[in-house]
């Protein structure tokens, strides 16, 4: 390894290190004892597929280097920290709300509900103690939890909900592209790109469009 290479390696686990610290003292844990558990969503704002809610708990004991916001990180990179997070946490879940969820209740209540379920499954095995959440409040929830704006990039646990969530559902939207390969979901994921509009507006909407997002544009 190159001097270079060694400074920049230190200067990753520093950053490591600080969100670590922030996030327990954003918690209260001067202990460093408590289980914070991190949530973050994906596609909310796609034209199609699911939301997704991550939910996180991470060792102590381990640096997870390079995990930062979903949308910092390359695609490589991230199915390599999806791998890793999966493998080494204490507790997690992805939970989605499907299109017709989405329709029914709205999108915020959907994200809502598809994170209570991933609380839900990661407290049945292991209850953490503090939720930290990437800006949200999420309701009907009896653990105690803080908001954190950007938190994604400021909190590990957050940083690694964030990378469950979002390579869950990106793989989600790969295997709908081989079902409804004429919209190119593998591709924009759902999103309203120009080849996606162009897609409904000749084909129609698929079963996985969200009805309540595509009006216009059909």
């Amino acid at each position: 390894m190159t001097e270079k290479q060694k400074i920049k390696l230190e200067q990753e686990k520093e950053r490591i290190r600080g969100m670590r610290l922030f996030e327990q003292e954003l918690a209260g844990d001067t202990a460093g004892t408590m289980l914070l558990c991190g949530i973050d969503e994906a596609g909310r704002g796609p034209l199609a597929g699911p939301v997704a809610a991550g939910a996180v708990i991470l060792p102590r004991d381990r640096d997870f280097l390079y995990l930062n916001d979903s949308k910092k990180v390359t695609e490589k990179r991230r199915d390599v920290l999806y791998d890793e997070i999966r493998e080494h946490a204490i507790a997690w879940a992805v939970c989605f709300a499907q299109p017709e969820r989405i329709d029914e209740i709205n999108i915020l209540q959907a994200t809502y509900e598809a994170m209570r379920s991933a609380v839900r499954e990661v407290a049945s095995s292991v209850r953490p103690d503090v939720l930290l959440n990437d800006a949200v409040t999420i309701p009907e929830v009896d653990i105690p939890q803080i908001p954190v704006i950007k938190g994604d990039a400021k909190c590990l646990c957050i940083a690694a909900a964030s990378i469950l969530a979002k390579v869950t559902r990106d793989r989600y939207m790969a295997e709908m592209d081989r079902l409804y390969p004429e919209y190119g979901f593998a591709r924009h994921k759902g999103y309203g790109t120009k080849q996606h509009i162009e897609a409904l507006k000749e084909y129609g909407p698929c079963p996985i469009h969200r009805r309540s997002f595509i009006g216009h544009f059909i």
